[in-house]
């Protein structure tokens, strides 16, 4: 039943099976998560149908990796906005969530930045460039423990 999903090489990451949410006709709906390329999305989709297989919805997620990244010190006086593009104009990692704490005026501030990339090596290069650009405007950049940059 799957054969399709060979022919196009695709990435089986996940099968769930809801027994307990059978549809009218008493089968089991299965979901699959599956890495593919975008454009062979259309393709197995068919052949799956063509195969007796009713593929109700196909949903696209992007990013499969994520990190969070504590930025510390004149984070917004250096220009966040400007960070945050560094990042989002890769085309393979965006800045997702942004919590930002200013305790006055002329103190230094922090901001808990999330960051999605495509895979783990986009996720890297992400941080390489927000290293970068932290080196550049004299903030500190702190990472989780297992995490090097």
């Amino acid at each position: 039943a799957l054969q399709p999903l060979s022919e196009f090489k695709a990435n089986l990451i996940t099968v769930l099976h809801h027994h307990q949410k059978r549809t009218p006709r008493k089968t089991v709906p299965v979901q699959l998560v599956l890495e593919v390329k975008p454009e062979t999305i259309g393709a197995i989709k068919a052949k799956l149908e063509e195969s007796g297989i009713r593929v109700v919805r196909v949903g696209e997620q992007r990013f499969r990796e994520s990190i969070n990244v504590v930025l510390i010190g004149h984070v917004v006086h250096t220009g966040i906005q400007d960070t945050i593009d560094e990042i989002d104009k890769t085309g393979f990692a965006e800045v997702v969530d942004l919590s930002l704490s200013m305790p006055g005026i002329n103190l230094l501030s922090s901001a808990l930045i999330r960051i999605d990339a495509v895979g783990k090596e986009d996720l890297q290069k992400a941080l390489d460039i927000l290293k970068t650009v932290s080196a550049k405007k004299d903030l500190l950049m702190v990472l989780p423990i297992d995490i090097q940059a």
